[in-house]
């Protein structure tokens, strides 16, 4: 007994030393505490009590942290700020046949004439944050939705006029998105602050969308704009929905006028009549959800690969007798579908057979199940499971319901030591804009895992989800 106090004073003694050489002290071990539901029997007031409170296996847990600085990483403890984004990159600057140096130097040519602009002189250069992309440049600005918009025109009219004395290969041409959003503010690798977040990540998703010399706007910064003056709404034109993650939908305006902008849009990406939304609108009519259960497991944490397990009690309501299952699964991560391991199964566990695979593009896929015996109308519902594995890098997924749905169950597993957010939103899925879910999410902490459940009655046809962890 004896012994055992002297080790723990000793190994005490080291954690002390090791807190002071890490930076780090009281408030940082209530935190460990509180991640490890420990609760002690005294008030601490400095961190040698907690430590001598503690239990023997926590402060060895907190010596073996301390020591390993590759768990040290901190929580994002600020709070979300909201910006309005612009950003750019420069359109085949990965051409082969443009030296290297000719590259470099439109990257020189775009910064310069984004820095020398009256928009970001003027307006925003003392409200903005600036972050270089490689070939391109995010800024964020905190003071008006104007200011992107703003940038953009000038931007497009000054590489106008810089192309004009330019031969082919010399002549500048870019996309540009803009969107508003939030971002945490985090240090990067050399402890400067940097940012991240949807704010970020959806504009940037907007510009991806654009060809050459195209402005983009979602329509959350678009349809504020246009409300500001009559010579902002002449200029943004809605063009339609276009596709980005698992089947999200975004309402694009394509920016164009009287020296900028492009008004010829790409259809990459766009949101035609296509086998998947065919297949939406028929399912509607077709089958009937009594019971929809998802779960995701997250199998590792390092790629955030999922396990993805879906299962339908659907009841065919159309009248005559189907014996084929159309499935389309989308990811942000490319993948062939053979890596996917997909396996779907009937009621009873037999394999159902994959008769068609009609894409298999690296973040879409659609294909044709066969059932082993046709559902006929009205009989007594079937049970089809698909799973799949994907990762999921962003840590959310999105599905849309196609069918009336008397009852949704939604369950996620993540191994310990993943710091989890148990959120559901709900999308609209013309807008893209999203709402918290109710009822909220439910979470349990585990010894060896976190487990997410959620639950949802009397869905109607497309509502659609996005489930965070």
């Amino acid at each position: 007994m004896l012994r055992s106090s002297k080790n723990k004073i000793e190994k005490i003694a080291e954690v002390l030393g090791l807190l002071e050489e890490k930076g780090k002290g009281r408030d940082w071990l209530l935190e460990e505490l509180k991640r490890h539901k420990i609760k002690l029997g005294v008030i601490p007031t400095n961190a040698y009590d907690i430590l001598r409170a503690a239990p023997n296996d926590f402060v060895s847990h907190i010596s073996r942290l301390l020591r390993n600085d590759e768990f040290l990483i901190e929580d994002v403890r600020t709070l979300t700020k909201t910006y309005h984004w612009f950003f750019t990159d420069i359109v085949g600057s990965s051409d082969p046949s443009i030296s290297t140096k000719e590259q470099a130097r439109k990257i020189l040519v775009l910064t310069d004439l984004i820095r020398k602009s009256d928009a970001f002189l003027h307006g925003g250069a003392n409200s903005a944050t600036v972050l270089t992309t490689g070939d391109g440049m995010v800024i964020g600005f905190s003071d008006s939705s104007e200011q992107p918009l703003r940038l953009a025109i000038e931007l497009h009219k000054a590489i106008s006029r810089y192309n004009q004395l330019r031969t082919t290969k010399e002549k500048l041409y870019v996309r540009i998105g803009i969107d508003t959003g939030p971002v945490y503010s985090i240090k990067d690798i050399n402890g400067n602050k940097t940012f991240w977040g949807p704010g970020i990540i959806m504009a940037r998703r907007v510009m991806d969308l654009g060809g050459t010399m195209q402005i983009f706007a979602s329509s959350r910064i678009a349809d504020d704009i246009r409300k500001l003056s009559p010579e902002y709404k002449v200029i943004m034109h809605p063009v339609g929905d276009y596709m980005i993650k698992h089947g999200e939908q975004l309402l694009i305006y394509n920016i164009c006028g009287d020296g900028f902008g492009n008004k010829n849009t790409p259809t990459k990406g766009k949101v035609q009549k296509s086998k998947a939304v065919e297949q939406d609108f028929k399912n509607s009519s077709t089958f009937y959800f009594s019971r929809v259960d998802l779960r995701i497991e997250v199998t590792d944490p390092k790629t955030m690969m999922t396990h993805h397990s879906w299962t339908w009690d659907i009841k065919n309501i159309s009248g005559e007798p189907k014996d084929q299952i159309f499935y389309y699964l989308d990811g942000d991560v490319p993948r062939d579908f053979p890596d996917m391991n997909v396996i779907v199964t009937g009621s009873n566990g037999e394999e159902l057979d994959i008769v068609s695979l009609n894409v298999n593009k690296p973040y879409h896929k659609e294909f044709i199940v066969k059932l082993n015996k046709p559902l006929k109308p009205n009989q007594k519902g079937q049970k089809i499971t698909l799973e799949y594995d994907w990762e999921e890098p962003e840590r959310n997924f999105f599905y849309k319901v196609s069918s009336d749905c008397n009852l949704l169950r939604y369950h996620c597993t993540t191994p310990k030591g993943v710091e989890v957010k148990n959120r559901v939103l709900k999308v609209d899925p013309e807008t893209g804009s999203k709402t918290h879910a109710s009822p909220a999410a439910k979470a349990r902490y585990l010894s060896d895992r976190t487990e997410i459940t959620w639950e949802k009655s009397k869905l109607s046809a497309y509502e659609a989800y996005r489930f965070e962890w």
